[in-house]
């Protein structure tokens, strides 16, 4: 691995961007820093600044992963008014080799490289467990998944943006929800109520529901959780609509290799998904209900996962 030539990857989140160097798969966590974007009109100048500071080092390749869709090469970001394309990598960094990935793509590619203990298990696998497919799903300043197959030679991470699909509605009440949502967009999506923004969003609903005009951060929230009250209320909603959505994305996909939940939001949750609902609303599928157990699920407590990934996609493409 030390012989190996020299990357380059980045993870580039809405809000901020990462940067590091890569030899092989083996990420080197030393060399990693955290870019605000509001700071930069786009990501070539991130990675110049990068570069300098680490001393001009001669970058073989070249991977970022992308909080958005993208299509022929070319990132778009969701929340962020970047576009980010190979030629821009070649031209900031002078590797050879460059790739564009969606980032729930570049978390699926880590998996089986990051560490055990980065892995929170929220529903245990089955005394048998089986291989198969794998599933990402991504919480944080949006939501994603991703499916994950190994095939002889090749892993293949097929990109969506199913964050965009429908909410899901069981209760009367999430029915309200969903109108009070879609005040904003006119349309009532996943994302908008399973990110951060989307807890913020819960809180909302929640206090108008008990009769209160009120707004709370994300962070505001997630402090107030352990006391009774609106914030506490959201948070347990915000747990039974996620386990209801994996539990959806666990039928359409069938990860019997596990559900891998990734991302900021899921990472401030973890202690709290289980005490509040999240597996009984994960297996609540009716007459498939007992089927949910062949899936488990864990939470990558592993903050540098899709730099990782990004590695990982190097060394094996």
């Amino acid at each position: 691995m030390a012989d190996a030539p020299l990357c380059l990857v980045a993870d580039i989140g809405g809000t901020n961007t990462r940067v590091a160097l890569a030899q092989g798969s083996r990420l080197m966590t030393a060399s990693t820093r955290r870019f605000r974007n509001a700071e930069y009109p786009a990501l070539a100048p991130v990675l110049r600044d990068f570069l300098a500071a680490a001393g001009s080092p001669e970058i073989d390749g070249a991977c970022v992963a992308a909080a958005g869709p993208v299509r022929d090469g070319v990132a778009t970001l969701t929340n962020l008014a970047w576009t980010v394309d190979g030629t821009e990598l070649q031209g900031a960094t002078g590797a050879a080799r460059v790739a564009v990935l969606n980032d729930l793509q570049a978390q699926g590619h880590a998996l089986g490289h990051i560490d055990p203990a980065n892995l929170r298990t929220l529903v245990p696998a089955p005394v048998e467990r089986r291989s198969g497919p794998m599933l990402v799903i991504g919480v944080g300043t949006g939501f994603n998944a991703a499916p994950v197959h190994d095939m002889p030679g090749v892993r293949v991470v097929a990109a969506s943006e199913c964050g965009h699909a429908g909410m899901p509605v069981r209760t009367a009440r999430d029915l309200r929800l969903a109108e009070f949502v879609q005040t904003v967009h006119g349309f009532a999506g996943v994302e908008d109520v399973l990110s951060g923004r989307g807890l913020e969003r819960l809180y909302a609903f929640v206090a108008r529901e008990a009769g209160l005009e009120d707004r709370k951060t994300a962070a505001e929230i997630m402090a107030a959780i352990a006391e009774p009250g609106p914030a506490r209320e959201a948070a347990a909603l915000f747990a039974r609509l996620l386990g209801a959505e994996a539990g959806n994305l666990a039928l359409i996909h069938l990860p019997f290799g596990g559900i891998f939940l990734c991302g900021g939001v899921a990472r401030a949750f973890s202690e709290h998904l289980g005490p509040m609902g999240f597996t009984e609303n994960f297996r609540d599928k009716g007459r498939f209900s007992g089927f949910m157990d062949a899936f488990p699920v864990c939470i990558v407590e592993d903050d540098y996962a899709a730099l990782t990934g990004c590695a990982a996609f190097l060394a094996t493409n």
